[in-house]
């Protein structure tokens, strides 16, 4: 049996506009979220050229990397709160964790005499060692993770303080280089940092190659292929938007350009993109968050993969406190007050389910700059921390209540909505198919007739 391609239909279909964000998987909020990010940047754009006179504050390359290394470990705490969530756990104990290691890093460089490098292996050893601690917990003991986690929030915490004895402890300066460091110059006369618009170039052609080899995946798996047009207008807007922000980071005051979290982070979320999306481990988190008992059935390893998944976040969570520490060039008794709640909201906020079994890396990176950007262009415009939680409150109570209202009206995506017509035209009917399918298609149950 031979396998054709699908000939791609002629001329303009408003249903392939769908899969310029990924075909049928793009819900309302998984990229609903990244319109709302660039409306509420040229708001807070508008706003600031309203508030501070000539050029907004929100779009200039010094406020672009001071939000970069202001925010960049909240969204590595993200990357791993992601995978809890998907699981369907959480994880209440990431900022004590964060701060437990910071305190034990810096008194080993301060007190031991310990050379950085030697010291960030030992934050990660340390940041494992926690989270096997509390993933046995989780995993073979079958405490609930939200209990685990607030006994580990309120232990470690404590911990910090004892440790630390309330006191604040410098670092040196070769450790510094996680939390402010920048890509360095090169001996080049040019008026812009080379290695960073090196960097988006090479961004830029890697989003050429992907599509080709998604392109090209498709048509050897005889799968529906997008129109050419929508593939290149696709990439041409990326590559619009990563040049841009190539160039922005490129041309900040001297002695700037893209800040060392970032280049940390950028590593990360492609990692871990890999690892969720293309790796049977990534597979096994959503099933498992989908369905734990079909997965078990199938053959996965519910609990090692709850172990994993608790002890890679204390990882991250370490990770995260080490660029802290070295960003405020000292460890103090109120580092990451707060942040598992910044996390956390940046996951919910970028397309993940409450229920578990959905998520992506990347929707909770968009939903971090979202936070990022709302905190950042809030001080902008001179308003106080009051309002700044009240509203990051309201944002993650309104993406959390969008979710579940369109879940309760049967509406998973906009596009989806707005060619629903379109698709009950071309779709086959659903009762030529077993009952279950039909149901599972449906995401209600459907009774068989009689």
């Amino acid at each position: 049996m031979t396998t054709t391609t699908p000939a791609p239909k002629q001329g303009f279909h408003f249903g392939d506009i769908r899969k310029m964000f990924g075909g049928n998987t793009s819900s309302l909020r998984q990229f609903g979220i990244l319109g709302s990010l660039i409306v509420i940047v040229l708001l807070f754009e508008l706003l600031t050229l309203l508030h501070n006179g000539p050029g907004g504050a929100t779009l200039t390359p010094g406020n672009l990397i001071n939000v970069v290394n202001q925010y960049s470990f909240i969204l590595i705490l993200a990357i791993g709160m992601v995978m809890v969530i998907i699981m369907g756990h959480i994880d209440l104990s990431v900022g004590s964790v964060a701060a437990f290691v910071g305190i034990i890093v810096a008194k080993s460089m301060a007190e031991w005499n310990l050379p950085w490098p030697l010291a960030i292996l030992l934050g990660l050893g340390v940041g494992a060692l926690v989270g096997a601690w509390q993933g046995f917990w989780v995993a073979y003991v079958g405490v609930p993770a939200f209990i685990v986690t607030l006994a580990g929030m309120l232990f470690f915490r404590g911990a910090q303080q004892f440790i630390g004895d309330a006191q604040t402890i410098p670092v040196p300066k070769g450790f510094q280089v996680i939390g402010t460091g920048y890509l360095p110059e090169l001996a080049i006369p040019l008026n812009f940092n080379v290695l960073t618009m090196l960097l988006a170039l090479v961004a830029v052609a890697w989003l050429i190659f992907w599509e080709i080899r998604t392109r090209r995946v498709q048509r050897r798996m005889g799968s529906e292929m997008a129109p050419a047009w929508v593939s290149v207008t696709k990439v041409v807007l990326l590559s619009i938007v990563v040049l841009a922000a190539g160039w922005m980071f490129a041309t900040g005051r001297p002695g700037t350009s893209f800040p060392v979290p970032g280049l940390i982070l950028l590593a990360l979320v492609i990692i871990y993109s890999f690892l969720t999306r293309n790796t049977i481990f990534g597979r096994h988190i959503y099933a498992v968050g989908g369905n734990r008992q079909a997965a078990r059935l199938s053959g996965v390893k519910d609990r090692w993969v709850d172990f994993f998944v608790m002890m890679n976040m204390s990882m991250l969570a370490a990770l995260a406190g080490m660029i802290f520490v070295a960003r405020s060039q000292a460890s103090g008794p109120n580092d990451g007050t707060g942040w598992e709640l910044d996390a956390i909201a940046s996951v919910f906020i970028g397309g993940a389910a409450v229920a578990g079994g959905i998520g992506t890396v990347i929707g909770s990176i968009i939903g971090g700059l979202v936070m990022a950007f709302l905190n950042n262009g809030l001080a902008l415009l001179g308003q106080g921390a009051d309002v700044v939680a009240m509203i990051k409150g309201l944002v993650l109570l309104f993406a959390v209540g969008i979710d579940v209202w369109n879940k309760q009206q049967g509406r998973p995506s906009l596009i989806g909505l707005l060619t629903r017509r379109r698709h009950q035209k071309d779709a086959p009917n659903l009762t030529d198919y077993p009952t279950s399918a039909a149901g599972t298609a449906s995401g209600k149950k459907e009774t068989p007739s009689s």
